[in-house]
């Protein structure tokens, strides 16, 4: 029977994503092993079909060579595409509990494969099958059948605070009104509270980039590097084969977002894409591309200028003279346009000749912000005091990138520090208890 308190004690975990889910379950399983008795209840403000936030459109891919190993250089990856500005600390227990995070994924259930990503080389990465989705699916499973009680269309409206910085419950707004839930401790995983100060271009992620038209979840088009892209006047404005897909599509997709008439560019191909092998993986748009015999026809069913096209792809392919039988879809592979062509083209310089030509319509989707709330190592919200006591976080709601997000982290470091931070807030609530 599980130990009786003087006090029934609560935890309070908010929303119903990667983060929270694993912060739920991980305290009702860390309450059960201590043998105590904890009210654990799950703020949703959707409905339960659509409840699981971002996490359940996503395909979670994660950055590891397998589900029982992470490459050795994970941390240094992570220091790397943040400039040196990311905390160490909270890296590296992110590497030393990524394998475990898998395994306790997998004993509820959620299974993983190893996934050809798009068609270019990259870090390793294994995927739950079914994504995001049957992550959602199998920890609200298993958090109801361990007790955890959730309120589906229950929002957040704010923290209740007192002794200065120190929570003491939640407001929330449901279809009873407004109310007030006490608890000993909080769990937060919400984007409410991320402040996006002035120059918030520097503070939006871009997943990368997507086709305008469809109405799919991350309809991303990642041919771009196989042929050019160009602007509304027909132009091109950048490198399309600096580097693998992976590295290139936040800056691109911001370039567009920001920098671009009417945010929005083309990527041009000719019909030698379909001579690509597995092409489809890169494509997740189910709208076909505008396709023409020629570029004058296929300019204005663009809506750009036929001549400019037609002046812009015959420079590209004026500077296109490598040995285009060194081109290799799956790594940089060194096929690069003449010095003569600005912007130039580092890799995968074939010319636009084989008719069909085809377009794409690009847009930069925005999936996260930069920014958000100050966590250490144990996921604790930090004040200006340090660590706000009783108050955890974890997923996008908190910070840790910066410049440009690491591919395939996002998930893993939601689950490794949504179930860090319930288990740290089960010890918080054994730690008052015994000083009560």
């Amino acid at each position: 029977m599980a130990r009786n308190l003087q006090k029934l004690q609560k935890l309070i975990v908010v929303g119903h994503g990667a983060a929270g889910l694993a912060a739920a379950l991980s305290a009702a399983e860390q309450a059960r092993s201590r043998d105590w008795s904890v009210e654990i209840t799950l703020l949703e403000k959707s409905r339960e079909g659509e409840a699981g936030g971002n996490t359940r459109w996503s395909p979670s891919y994660m950055r590891l060579d397998a589900p029982d190993r992470i490459d050795p250089g994970f941390e240094q990856d992570m220091q790397h595409a943040s400039d040196g500005l990311a905390d160490r600390s909270y890296f590296r227990i992110l590497a030393e509990n990524a394998v475990a995070t898998v395994g306790w994924l997998q004993t509820h259930g959620v299974e993983f494969v190893t996934p050809v990503y798009y068609l270019s080389a990259g870090p390793a990465r294994i995927q739950p099958v079914g994504g995001g989705n049957a992550i959602v699916e199998k920890l609200a499973a298993a958090a109801q059948r361990a007790g955890v009680k959730i309120c589906y269309e229950t929002a957040l409206n704010g923290l209740v605070m007192t002794e200065g910085h120190r929570v003491r419950g939640v407001e929330t707004q449901s279809s009873d009104g407004v109310a007030e839930i006490a608890g000993k401790n909080h769990v937060v995983r919400k984007h409410d509270f991320i402040f996006l100060p002035p120059g918030v271009e520097h503070a939006i992620s871009n997943s990368g980039l997507v086709d305008l038209r469809s109405q799919r979840s991350a309809p991303v088009v990642l041919v771009y590097p196989y042929g050019i892209v160009v602007d509304q006047d027909g132009r091109r404005f950048f490198d399309e084969g600096s580097g693998l897909v992976h590295e290139t599509w936040e800056v691109f997709a911001r370039d567009i977002h920001f920098s671009r008439a009417g945010s929005i560019a083309y990527a041009v191909l000719d019909s030698r894409l379909f001579d690509i092998e597995g092409f489809g993986r890169a494509i997740r748009s189910e709208v076909p591309p505008y396709w023409a015999e020629t570029l004058e026809d296929l300019a204005p069913r663009i809506g750009i200028p036929a001549g400019a096209l037609r002046e812009t792809v015959d420079a590209y392919n004026a500077a296109a003279t490598g040995d285009v039988t060194r081109f290799d879809a799956t790594r940089c592979d060194g096929l690069k346009t003449a010095g003569t062509l600005k912007p130039p083209k580092s890799n995968w310089a074939r010319p636009i000749t084989k008719p069909p030509f085809l377009a794409y319509p690009l847009v930069g989707a925005i999936a996260y912000t930069f920014g958000g709330l100050a966590t250490n190592e144990k996921a604790e919200v930090l004040g200006e005091r340090g660590p706000m006591p009783g108050l955890y976080a974890a997923g996008e709601t908190t910070g840790h990138f910066y410049g440009t997000a690491p591919n395939a982290v996002s998930v893993l470091r939601a689950l490794v520090f949504g179930k860090i931070a319930g288990r740290e807030a089960i010890e918080f609530i054994r730690t008052r208890a015994d000083q009560d």
